[in-house]
């Protein structure tokens, strides 16, 4: 099967309001452009900001490119002007340089707040008191430049299915507390970014909105 075969047997399982981001790291411009116009598929994910540049350069200009990746704050500035979502917001700094970036470019950029749910030490996120924290902080409400649209947290790597569940109910949790205490008037933050290749159907039962497939779509890497 190729990549367009692939997509479209996911696309088949998945609820038509679950959101697919076809993750492209590593992969040539042309598998997203074979895939792009083989199906209209437009939502795609990258990790690393020179490569999402180089790719968005030639590639289609209605691609909504999502920024996946722990995002390094010097590197905002080459992806505020065109990037749909950054889903990896781990930090009120990273999140007030992508403010001060998304006012040069006169644009607001959408944004989901990165928890850590996993038992991996190695994967970045806030604790749910590291979020109410910045969220209880008057700074936080300066930011005119971003829009939180909810979470995002990446599950940790394991056959133990169970572990999962609970992780992604995890995060369900943190959506739904944070929602109730601070966005319940913005429509806007109803988003929960959880679930991958190996678990994405998993993820769906427990409430996500948007998965990340990468390996499923376009092969190993």
């Amino acid at each position: 099967m190729n990549c367009v075969d692939r997509f479209k047997a996911i696309r088949e399982k998945v609820p038509s309001n679950i959101k697919i981001v076809a993750v492209s790291k590593t992969k040539p411009a042309t598998l997203i452009e074979q895939l792009y116009t083989a199906t209209g598929h437009k939502t795609f994910g990258e990790n690393k900001a020179q490569e999402l540049n180089e790719k968005h350069s030639v590639l289609a200009s209605d691609i909504d490119w999502h920024f996946i990746g722990h995002l390094q704050t010097n590197k905002i500035k080459y992806i505020a002007p065109y990037v749909g979502l950054v889903q990896s917001v781990d930090s009120f700094k990273l999140l007030s340089e992508i403010d001060k970036e998304a006012k040069k470019q006169n644009r607001v950029i959408p944004c989901l707040l990165q928890f850590h749910i996993a038992t991996e030490e190695s994967k970045y996120g806030f604790s749910i008191e590291e979020a109410k924290r910045m969220l209880d902080d008057p700074l936080f409400q300066e930011l005119r430049n971003i829009l939180p649209c909810g979470v995002m947290g990446m599950a940790t790597f394991t056959d133990n299915q169970q572990l999962v569940r609970k992780e992604f109910n995890m995060l369900h949790y943190y959506f739904t507390a944070i929602k109730t205490s601070y966005f319940s008037q913005q429509p806007d933050f109803r988003e929960i970014s959880m679930g991958m290749t190996d678990d994405y159907l998993l993820a769906i039962d427990e409430g996500s909105t948007i998965i990340r497939i990468g390996s499923g779509i376009f092969g190993g890497r």
